[in-house]
């Protein structure tokens, strides 16, 4: 799997990233627009002494950007840019919600990806392994975990253009006005983009800590659940209870610090985002007095600014969840990636399964089990037609030997085939097949006993069955297209 989640979500949804860029690219000039109808409202329709207006007579033309649209009376100019500004407003709003539709979907997609992703590599796991790791590890990592990645998939380069491009556009439009109340608006963004990674660093390392602890209670849960007999005959549930009130207090304090830090961040971001206004009333204000700006700019900028924050803010609320974010794949991720996976093409791959014929042969097989040797050096040749007992004492290896001929273990060295035909590059859509292994434990899936009697005839998808009715062939329909996208 790719290391960061930026080239995870950039290769499989790369296409779609530029659609949403561009879109909120042609958003950005209906914005620009709607910060200057204040500016003309008051200046163009309010005022009798319209600077940029040739006498101080109505009909006056309706004028947007140096264009004259057509002439009219005040009132009726009034109405006009009124009603040119709720337009505005609702074609705005419109992008708004397309983009963060498309984007939900988007990230919807992707989190379906990524947990099919990591339960496809759950089934190439060395069977070993699961001695090594928990059902209370696996099971939160793909259900809770990875939960809040879906949100941030969708978002992760379409936010920051959206956001980006409404605050660059209305700190654009304020330097339009004056550049002296631009300088203003922006003299605390260097402060906190400064000030903000530093404390948010000091999060990120608690918030993998309590990632780590939570795991670590998750496996004190399944280890009591296991082992809740034991617990009983020795008597020591009251230990058991302490036991899990300390991890409790651990993740406890943990999250304690976490608040603190991100609660001063925020306190200290509205803060610095309240310093601004007070500059804009007193110079902008001294400014308009001397004549050096218009009333109507001042309301503009007033009007600009108030879009500042929001965008800002989500630009910070989108940078904390973006290293959340990096924390929680590379720690998914890494715990996914055990030594001796399986390749895909083994445990996913279709293949023919024609009868074996001939003998079971095997030449100096080699297989280490915790960096110790569990089977060195085995060869035999067995007929398929033959019945053979392996037969010695507990820890000989032979249940090893026996997983390594049915292919539920891979050799270390060596080889082994059936028939004629190379063990190691079989699919086990042919081993699942021709090789039946029955061991010494088994385990009963959550379905009828029918269905686990007949579960060894599964080794693959039926083929579709024919739909009923018109809406129910349009929901199959809707339900391939929609796998087919998300990959």
């Amino acid at each position: 799997m790719d290391k960061s989640i930026f080239r995870f979500t950039f290769r499989h949804t790369k296409a779609q990233q530029i659609y949403i860029l561009l879109v909120t690219a042609c958003s950005l000039p209906f914005y620009y627009v709607s910060l200057e109808i204040p500016k003309l409202i008051v200046n163009h329709a309010l005022s009798a002494d319209d600077p940029a207006v040739q006498g101080d007579e109505f009909p006056r033309p309706l004028t947007i950007f140096g264009f004259e649209l057509f002439a009219l009376e005040q009132i009726w100019l009034l109405l006009s840019l009124c009603i040119l500004f709720l337009a505005l407003v609702f074609v705005n709003g419109g992008f708004k919600l397309y983009i963060n539709i498309y984007k939900g979907r988007l990230g919807e997609r992707m989190l379906r990806r990524l947990r099919y992703m990591l339960y496809a590599r759950i089934l190439r796991f060395p069977l070993p392994h699961f001695r090594k790791v928990s059902q209370g590890e696996l099971i939160p990592m793909i259900t809770a975990e990875v939960e809040p990645l879906g949100g941030f998939i969708g978002d992760a380069f379409a936010l920051p253009a959206l956001q980006g491009g409404l605050l660059l556009t209305a700190i654009f439009f304020i330097f339009a006005q004056d550049p002296l109340m631009g300088a203003a608006a922006i003299a605390l963004y260097p402060v906190q983009g400064y000030i903000i990674p530093k404390l948010q660093r000091r999060v990120n390392a608690l918030a993998k800590a309590r990632v780590r602890a939570v795991r670590r209670l998750s496996d004190r849960i399944g280890e009591s659940v296991a082992g809740v007999r034991e617990i009983h005959a020795h008597g020591a549930s009251r230990y058991a209870l302490s036991d899990f009130s300390q991890r409790l207090s651990e993740i406890f304090d943990i999250r304690y610090q976490i608040y603190n830090k991100k609660f001063f961040i925020k306190f200290l971001n509205n803060f610095l985002a309240q310093l601004t206004p007070f500059f804009f009333y007193a110079a902008g204000g001294w400014f308009v007095i001397e004549g050096d700006l218009s009333l109507g700019a001042l309301v503009a900028v007033l009007a600009a600014y108030k879009d500042l924050p929001p965008p800002w803010k989500e630009l910070l609320n989108h940078y904390q969840i973006r290293e959340d974010a990096k924390i929680k794949y590379q720690q998914v991720t890494a715990r996914f990636a055990p030594a001796g996976m399986r390749e895909e093409a083994i445990v996913a791959g279709e293949g023919e399964a024609p009868p074996f014929e001939g003998s079971l042969a095997a030449a100096n097989l080699r297989y280490e089990e915790d960096g110790e040797a569990a089977i060195d050096g085995l060869s035999l040749e067995i007929g398929l037609e033959s019945h053979v007992a392996l037969v010695g004492e507990a820890g000989s290896g032979k249940e090893h030997a026996a997983m390594l001929l049915a292919r539920l273990l891979d050799a270390g060295g060596g080889h082994i085939a059936y028939g004629g035909q190379r063990g190691e590059t079989l699919p086990e859509a042919v081993t699942g097949r021709r090789i039946g292994y029955v061991g010494q434990t088994t385990g009963l899936f959550s379905a009828s006993l029918l269905d686990n009697l007949l579960y060894g005839l599964r080794q693959a998808p039926q083929a579709p069955r024919a739909a009923g009715d018109g809406e129910e062939r349009r929901h199959l329909a809707r339900e391939r297209q929609e796998a087919l996208e998300t990959g």
